[in-house]
């Protein structure tokens, strides 16, 4: 079994030069924010932090292929990097410190690309999480000083804390009321939204997260670092893994009656 330790690493490397590059143009007053064809704000710190791990990669792993949000796919083969520059835009551009660099290695494997290496960044935070497949998850300043992270065992919804981003996704697919059901049930609801709800599953800190509509490079970091930790990571159809075009994430215990209030449509 390979060990991606070596991929773990260069992950690492490469997050260091993405934090360096977002970190320097955060909070500046000339930031350059442009509205892509969906209606999200891409920023260059987003374009310039994704060319720079795209050029780090061409030189360290040539043979590989990458997916990145703002250049798209390059390169074919069973190994894919996928990249999300910066996950929390929105947040970027008006200054609040939550938002990431997720940088995940996918290998082909059954049931197509499986996420085996991630690493999610946060300078802004002070915060970094990673895992690689059978290695654990992990959280620290360096793959040196690292503690390790573990899912919560709350197992009643009444003691749970349940983090999701907004409520106007629900209301578009007609999952509202089932969403509103469920937070009617837990002991407490938080909006933290983006990378950090998921990366608090895999602290333990919160017991489960979900989002109705993401990409692939919005959770295929988080997807890794959820399932070391000895939790759950699913679409709402409860298909494991990154591909379901939304996901659920849980400390195991309690995923399957998220999932039965989120699929709850009125």
């Amino acid at each position: 079994m390979p060990d991606y330790l070596d991929d773990l690493r260069l992950a690492h490397v490469l997050a260091d030069a993405a934090d360096a590059a977002t970190m320097d143009r955060f909070k500046a007053l000339d930031l350059k924010v442009e509205t892509k064809p969906d209606m999200t704000p891409v920023s260059e710190a987003d374009k310039a932090a994704e060319e720079l791990i795209r050029g780090q990669l061409q030189r360290a792993r040539p043979r590989d292929a990458v997916l990145g949000e703002e250049y798209g796919v390059q390169g074919t083969g069973p190994r894919r990097w996928v990249i999300d520059p910066i996950d929390g835009t929105k947040n970027y551009v008006r200054g609040v410190p939550v938002w990431a660099t997720l940088i995940s290695l996918m290998e082909a494997g059954e049931g197509g690309y499986q996420p085996v290496v991630g690493v999610v960044s946060a300078p802004a935070l002070g915060r970094r999480w990673w895992a690689a497949r059978g290695h654990g998850a992990f959280t620290g300043r360096s793959l040196s000083q690292a503690s390790r992270l573990r899912v919560s065992q709350v197992a009643e919804l009444s003691d749970a804390s349940f983090a999701y981003s907004s409520l106007s996704g629900w209301e578009e697919q007609g999952r509202l009321h089932g969403f509103l059901d469920l937070t009617r049930e837990v002991w407490r609801t938080r909006a933290y939204g983006d990378f950090w709800p998921y990366m608090m599953v895999a602290e333990g800190s919160v017991d489960f997260c979900a989002e109705p509509e993401l990409s692939l490079w919005d959770m295929a970091a988080n997807a890794i670092i959820v399932t070391e930790a000895g939790g759950t990571f699913t679409g709402l159809d409860g298909r494991p893994g990154p591909h379901s075009g939304n996901a659920a994430a849980s400390n195991g215990i309690l995923h399957d009656e998220m999932l039965g209030y989120l699929n709850r449509r009125h």
